[in-house]
């Protein structure tokens, strides 16, 4: 295999984000009470949640929302849905997540097979476009810094993907060349295009099997499919 290095998204790629942030929001709930300020259905908050946390990180990655106002305007947004003004608990829902979710360590089907074995024949790597503090809190408390040489996060890059600059600055960091490199991520957009554009190979992590119409290196439904490729 020609590949040396091999970068990773995190969230929703090795990370998994759906049960973790599940998880969080749902010891938030009964410990805030959200029943008493009228949140009256917890699987409807999180589902409007998520959406409005996808919206709001769009606006991030565009740099037209801020990290203070991503950390706590999509609970605010949540809060919204079932007819709730309160910024005040809004703030703490979105500091009790904070504080909670990255101690969450559920990870995606074979990630720690998949990393052992590809640590012994390349160079890992993250990219992440998640906030500094808190994605290496997920690398420790999950278990797998060990397995990554450069965590190169948005905020270190002063770019977010899917701008190539952060997988230029990311090979830098890594001390890597582009045709030597190959980027692995669950977002066809921000991940895989992104990495296209800045001239590396992709793996397209597709676990929903969404269709497509874009061109890629290779496409995975399942982690475990790396070490058939790898």
């Amino acid at each position: 295999m020609k590949y040396k290095h091999v970068f990773f998204d995190l969230d929703l790629t090795l990370w998994d984000f759906d049960k973790n942030s599940t998880e969080a929001l749902f010891e938030i709930f009964n410990e805030l009470e959200l029943t008493n300020s009228g949140v009256t259905n917890f699987d409807e908050f999180v589902a409007g949640y998520k959406i409005h946390n996808e919206a709001m990180w769009e606006g991030y990655r565009k740099g037209i929302v801020t990290k203070e106002q991503l950390r706590t305007e999509r609970f605010d947004k949540a809060l919204l849905d079932f007819g709730i003004q309160d910024k005040k608990l809004a703030q703490k829902i979105g500091d009790a997540y904070l504080e909670k979710s990255p101690f969450k360590t559920h990870l995606l089907p074979y990630t720690i097979e998949v990393l052992e074995y590809l640590s012994q024949k390349y160079t890992l790597h993250i990219i992440t476009n998640g906030f500094k503090e808190v994605q290496f809190l997920k690398l420790e408390n999950t278990g797998i810094r060990k397995f990554f040489d450069q965590v190169i996060t948005s905020e270190s890059a002063g770019f977010k993907k899917p701008d190539k600059r952060i997988f230029h600055y990311s090979l830098y960091r890594a001390k890597a060349k582009t045709k030597q490199s190959i980027m692995i991520g669950d977002h066809l957009d921000i991940d895989v295009v992104g990495a296209r554009n800045a001239g590396l190979d992709q793996v397209y992590f597709n676990p929903g099997c969404k269709v497509h119409k874009q061109k890629v290196t290779y496409e995975v439904s399942s982690l475990k499919t790396l070490i058939e490729i790898f």
